[in-house]
């Protein structure tokens, strides 16, 4: 047995041991930052059902136990990780190549090189390990080590925003030898990478310990240890906040603004994160084209943005958002106009019944929708959704529910989804929209399918020339807003709250991805201690 598997093997024993004793009160002495600054405790709205990068744990980078290929900095730009020198392309951009940055250890001491990266993308692409994140990745044909410290990639064809998923975490080679389902893994609950933290304890459903990595090629971290606590109600993190057991957490922007003046500072950042409502094509009323774009047109989304989300925000009229401006169709929005709302229900046969709500060949426009009962915010805005529906003689059914209970329904149901990239807008638009992810999970829940909207989401992946790469997203902005199957209302503004007793916050836009590792604390493992 080598001494990476025996050192992993070590490092789940320990984990498990010390998940097992008795718990402290979370925070203690350090629920101020301690005395130096070298402890942070934040609050976090959601718990991570899995640590393993290939079951979607910090795809997006910033995870702080493990690193990427590369990463994006506070400007959106793609930056070596654990790379070398940022990814090249061949002549026909069908193979990517990356030299690797040398000296790297993993956290159990262990040399990171060629054959870590290349373990981890086969596992990827092998269906024998069951990887969630796996149709993110459906352009890569494969991986090969091309010395010890340089590997290539290659393609089905050009993706022009391939360079971006390689923020993808990188685990040991021997935390992947055996070809099983990563559910299974003890890796999931004890991660060995090379990011800045190491896990230190990790309580289900109480907290999780991170611990500077000593060894860290980028410098070990002032902020030696961070408690996260997991607090998944909105109200309890904030009365807990204002207990003062907090350094920072994330709350709705109403509730944040609520701690102006106080000994937090409130900070908004500007996301990517939209929230909108899935429309079924298996049902038959959100299925109907006149049904999906009278909604459209029904929803005020500024009305829900000042009346909500205490003006943070911004509407949505599909998946591109402001961050992204120069690949946005100004065609392609829609208004608040309850009157061609009506006008287009009118067209299509709805009529209005005794009730109010509108009746086609015996068909109430009658439908459920979904949220997180958990979720305050998607919560407000399915209410207010239901309000605008209502208004043009559409009756929506709302149901706060577990995410064990929404998941088998989306197909049939409407919901509240989540998501959003800043970096490129293949990476959600594209599993989001083109048909061939249908009912793929998260990844077009509802099925959409519309064949001018794969061919130019095609394009655009296809693209590699800036200006035509602009034109494909463009185009199919403007073919998916004549027959839509969704209804986009906002995107987010993250609001946060912040002890400033540390130097180095850089303000980044979210991803969808945001509490504790994304928002204030992306570059963490860069602060220092106030002087």
């Amino acid at each position: 047995m080598s001494r990476r598997v025996l050192l992993i093997l070590g490092a789940v024993l320990t984990t498990f041991v010390a998940a097992c004793s008795v718990p402290t009160a979370p925070g203690g002495a350090a629920g101020t930052g301690g005395t130096d600054g070298s402890t942070m405790v934040l609050a976090d709205g959601f718990e991570p059902e899995s640590l393993h990068p290939l079951l979607g744990y910090g795809v997006e980078g910033a995870s702080k136990i493990f690193d990427g290929l590369v990463a994006h900095d506070a400007d959106r730009q793609l930056q070596p990780a654990l790379a070398a020198a940022l990814p090249t392309p061949s002549a026909d951009a069908l193979s990517w190549t990356v030299p690797l940055r040398e000296g790297v250890t993993f956290h159990d001491g262990s040399a990171f090189d060629a054959d870590d990266v290349v373990a981890t993308y086969r596992a990827l692409l092998d269906p024998a390990y069951a990887a969630s994140i796996r149709s993110d990745f459906v352009t890569l044909a494969g991986v090969e080590k091309v010395d010890a410290t340089t590997v290539r990639f290659t393609l089905t064809q050009p993706d022009a925003a391939f360079p971006h998923r390689l923020t993808l975490g990188i685990v040991p080679a021997e935390a992947v030898a055996t070809p099983e389902p990563l559910a299974q893994s003890e890796f999931s609950t004890a991660p060995i990478g090379t990011g800045p933290y190491r896990l230190g304890e990790w309580r289900r459903g109480t907290s999780m310990t991170l611990e500077a990595n000593e060894q860290y090629f980028g410098g070990a971290p002032a902020v030696r240890t961070i408690e996260i606590v997991f607090a998944t109600d909105d109200n309890t993190r904030a009365q807990r906040l204002q207990a003062g057991e907090f350094d920072g957490t994330v709350l709705p922007p109403a509730l944040a603004q609520t701690f102006a003046g106080s000994e937090y500072t409130v900070r908004h950042h500007p996301s990517a994160d939209y929230r909108a409502i899935t429309l079924p094509s298996a049902h038959p009323v959100t299925s109907d084209p006149a049904i999906r774009l009278a909604l459209n047109y029904a929803a005020n989304r500024q009305g829900m943005i000042d009346g909500l989300l205490a003006g943070q925000g911004r509407p949505a009229s599909n998946p591109i958002p402001e961050v992204l401006a120069e690949y946005a169709e100004p065609s392609a929005q829609f208004r608040f106009d309850r009157a061609e709302a009506e006008r287009i229900l009118d067209a299509a046969g709805w009529v209005r019944g005794p009730d109010g709500i509108r009746v086609r060949d015996g068909v109430p426009a009658r439908f459920t929708l979904m949220y997180p009962a958990a979720d305050t915010v998607r919560r407000d805005l399915a209410q207010a959704f239901t309000s605008d529906a209502s208004a043009v003689g559409i009756d929506v059914a709302l149901e706060g529910l577990g995410w064990e209970a929404i998941e088998p329904r989306m197909e049939q149901d409407a919901l509240v989804l989540g998501g959003g990239s800043p970096f490129d807008p293949d990476i959600v638009s594209y599993p989001l929209l083109h048909s061939s992810y249908g009912g793929d999970g998260f990844n077009n829940p509802g099925s959409y399918a519309n064949p001018e909207v794969d061919a130019t989401l095609d394009a655009a992946r296809r693209a590699l020339d800036p200006a035509e790469r602009v034109a494909a997203v463009k185009a199919w902005q403007r073919a998916y807003a004549e027959a839509p199957g969704y209804v986009f209302l906002v995107f987010l503004d993250h609001s946060y709250l912040v002890r400033e007793k540390w130097d180095g916050y850089e303000q980044v836009v979210d991803p969808h991805t945001h509490g504790t590792t994304w928002g204030p604390w992306w570059n963490v493992e860069d602060w220092t201690p106030k002087a």
